[in-house]
């Protein structure tokens, strides 16, 4: 974990972005739990 920015979320696994929460992270809206889960688990597969 990397502390970012305010309105900053991003999920990197071995340096390459998974989840980019964008432009609406900044108003919070974030990812769910599990939509993060299966695109680490997606690119884990990999």
């Amino acid at each position: 974990m990397i502390h970012g920015r305010y309105g900053l979320f991003k999920v990197v696994v071995d340096g390459e972005t998974v989840i980019d929460g964008g432009a609406a992270a900044f108003l919070g809206l974030l990812p769910s739990g599990d939509e993060v889960i299966a695109a680490v688990k997606a690119r884990l597969a990999r």
